[in-house]
Formats: structure tokens, C-alpha cells, sequence
């Protein structure tokens, strides 16, 4: 299993990803799950990926192959996100179309997601998430991040924290907590962590960060967010139970 979100607002766009697998409880592995297909100066093009490794690692495989080869449809000729959308899409469907058969004998899950990120020249930086059948939704003001992978942990500060005016800086380390908390709560998340920060119509990749196992930023940060979580849980109110005169009022029992 892994984890991965992209968040997006008005100054730009944040993803991130560990880069655990699991096969098992005897076996886990590393692998990077957060790719750089930015063209810089023309466009940003950052993709995360979850679900079965070898699907998603042949689907990055086409998608390198035919940059490479210079085809007529890749992701440096397509001219709008919405497009190279379709296109990943469309490349995760042969892929699992190819695979599923065989996968589906040893009863083996083929399915796998993408976050797709990033902005091209004449248009406003754009997030979507593309699903196993190659469909996709984009991320909205109302809605400005969207995970993929172990999410449910990493969800609740997304929701309290993430606005359409968030500061990038906060987004950034807002992502972090969020993959820290589901580390804390789901041993098949796990770092090295990669992290890109992207501002909006830059055409370039400024930051980008890989966090390893034991990290001091990532053991500082865990610390203090334990400490302030904690201090908060103390800070609220003790609950007001109801007066006695409030329970002698007569129980009522269903059979």
C-alpha cells in the first residue's frame, strides 16, 4: 500500500508520496511513487501513482518510451492537462488490459491510480486524480486536494487545515503531516518521503524533497505535532453530563 496527495489553490500546487510497497508482512519494499516529467520553461508535469507496482511501473514505462521515441502523442505534445489526462488514462487501461488475465488467475489486484499535477503554458495549473478505468476528476476551489492510496488517516487535517488561500509554505507542510499521520496509524506507509512544491505560471520545479527514514525535520516535526495535538486535546472543555434530576426521568427499552 502507499500514500499519496496533491493539493492545489491560487499559488500553486503541492504533491507528495512515500514510497513503501507490501507484499506481505515478511516483505516491504521501497519505491518511488512521485515522477518529474516537467518541461521547464513550458510545462510542470508531476505524477503520483498507487495500486499494483508492475501495472503502474508499465504505465511510466509507455509514458517514458514515447517521449523518448518522439511519438505524435505524448506528454510534451498534448496541449492541455485535461488531455494528458485522458492520455494516462488511456495508457493504465492497456496496460491493465494486458495484465488482467493472468493477474485475475492468482487472484492478484491489477487496479492501480494516478494524481496528475502540473500546468502548461496558456492555462492555470490543474490536479487530477485518474482512476483504475481511466476516467478522471479534477480538484476544485471547493475541493482543492485529492489522495490517493492508504487515505483515510491522512484525511482529517486535509479537511480541517487545506483552503483555496492556504500559503504554499503551509500546504507543503501540511502534506507532510498528512503522510506522517498515516505513517503513525498504518505500518504499509512509509518513507523515503518525496515532496514538490510548484508556483503558479514559475514553469519551473523550485522545490523538491526527499525525507529518509529518520529524517530530523521529519522527527522534529512528528514531536511537535504530537505536543500541540496534545495540548489541545487537554485544552477542551470537560463534558457536561446531565444533572441527576435528568436521569431519574424513565428509561424506555425495546425488545
Amino acid at each position: 500500500m502507499t500514500y499519496c496527495l496533491g493539493i492545489i489553490n491560487r499559488f500553486g500546487i503541492v504533491m507528495a508520496g512515500d514510497s513503501r510497497t507490501n507484499a506481505g508482512v515478511e516483505y516491504t519494499s521501497a519505491y518511488r511513487k512521485l515522477f518529474d516529467f516537467s518541461l521547464p520553461g513550458d510545462r510542470i508535469i508531476v505524477i503520483c501513482s498507487s495500486g499494483n507496482l508492475s501495472v503502474t511501473q508499465g504505465v511510466l514505462t509507455e509514458l517514458q518510451r514515447d517521449l523518448q521515441n518522439q511519438e505524435q502523442t505524448s506528454l510534451y505534445t498534448l496541449s492541455s492537462m485535461y488531455d494528458v489526462a485522458h492520455y494516462i488514462g488511456s495508457k493504465s487501461r492497456q496496460i491493465q488490459d494486458r495484465d488482467r488475465p493472468w493477474l485475475e488467475r492468482d487472484k492478484i489486484s491489477y487496479q492501480c491510480n494516478f494524481l496528475l499535477g502540473g500546468q502548461i503554458k496558456g492555462e492555470v495549473p490543474q490536479l487530477y486524480m485518474i482512476y483504475p478505468q481511466g476516467n478522471y476528476i479534477q480538484a476544485t476551489k471547493e475541493t482543492p486536494f485529492l489522495q490517493i492510496g492508504e487515505m483515510k488517516y491522512g484525511k482529517p487535517l486535509l479537511d480541517r487545515t487545506i483552503t483555496y488561500d492556504t500559503p504554499l509554505e503551509a500546504m507543503a507542510k501540511c502534506a507532510l503531516l498528512s503522510i506522517d499521520s498515516t505513517m503513525k496509524s498504518n505500518i504499509s506507509v512509509g518513507p523515503p518521503i518525496h515532496l514538490i512544491m510548484y508556483e503558479t505560471d514559475s514553469f519551473v520545479l523550485r522545490h523538491k524533497l526527499e525525507l529518509r527514514l529518520g529524517d530530523p525535520y521529519l522527527a522534529k516535526m512528528r514531536k511537535l505535532w504530537e505536543e500541540y495535538v496534545r495540548q489541545a486535546f487537554e485544552a477542551m472543555p470537560n463534558i457536561e453530563w446531565q444533572s441527576e434530576a435528568e436521569n431519574t426521568k424513565e428509561d424506555i427499552f425495546i425488545d
